[in-house]
């Protein structure tokens, strides 16, 4: 069997919060939740939504580092990485966030080796700040800043198969290039109604048990269906 290749969410994954909504909360200037709920409603993609929050930012580097000294991550995640290496597996962290706070946040950690493609977060004066985007892909779907499914893709010309850890909307494309999804939250009812293969997981101490009967090529997907809401009113 051809060997994986592991791709991980990191906001709401990795991380216990969404970061850059934490930062934002803090620290943006009134007109970052309009542009929220833009995307929500699919009237801008992420890569436009993100990038007119980010140049709402008002920070110094230290506030910014200050807040993400605060932010936590899955208990179980070094353990998983560790497991995953042991057994000759990469894992990526792929995210539609920000470079920056990843990194920071990863290395506190002991985790700053891992590979991240992400948004880069850019100083633009002494608290003003703008993203560059070094993974978009001007075929993306969602217009996202950084196109996951870019990113399943390549890892699939180099002849390996691909796990998404995951757990949300930007997500929900990268699900449908994997041969196999771990996934949380929202993720779990996207994959069932687009019939994914996947498991349903609440950490990475879910993930970190799963991971040897997906090496052996023995681990089941979740038998779960989807089940319209008239298939539930027929039944």
């Amino acid at each position: 069997m051809s060997p994986w290749t592991i791709l991980c969410d990191f906001d709401g994954t990795i991380a216990v919060e969404d970061i850059t909504d934490a930062v934002l909360e803090r620290f943006a200037r009134p007109g970052w939740e309009a542009l929220e709920r833009a995307w929500q409603a699919g009237e801008i993609g992420s890569r436009e939504c993100m990038a007119g929050q980010v140049a709402l930012l008002d920070m110094s580097r230290e506030e910014l580092d200050g807040c993400l000294e605060e932010m936590r991550i899955d208990p179980a995640f070094p353990a998983f990485v560790a497991a995953a290496h042991r057994a000759g597996l990469p894992v990526r962290v792929v995210s539609d966030g920000l470079d920056y706070a990843i990194r920071a946040i990863l290395a506190r950690h002991g985790l700053d080796a891992l590979p991240v493609q992400a948004n880069r977060l850019v100083a633009d004066g002494a608290r003003r700040w703008r993203l560059e985007f070094p993974f978009a892909d001007a075929g993306c779907r969602k217009s996202s800043g950084m196109c996951k499914c870019a990113s399943a893709v390549r890892a699939h010309n180099t002849h390996r198969r691909v796990l998404l850890v995951g757990d949300g909307a930007s997500d929900f494309c990268a699900a449908g290039e994997a041969d196999f999804v771990f996934a949380k939250h929202r993720l779990i009812e996207h994959c069932r109604h687009a019939g994914i293969p996947h498991v349903s997981i609440v950490g990475f101490a879910d993930a970190l048990e799963l991971l040897p009967a997906l090496t052996a090529g023995t681990l089941a997907a979740d038998p779960r269906p989807f089940l319209s809401q008239d298939a539930v009113s027929d039944a």
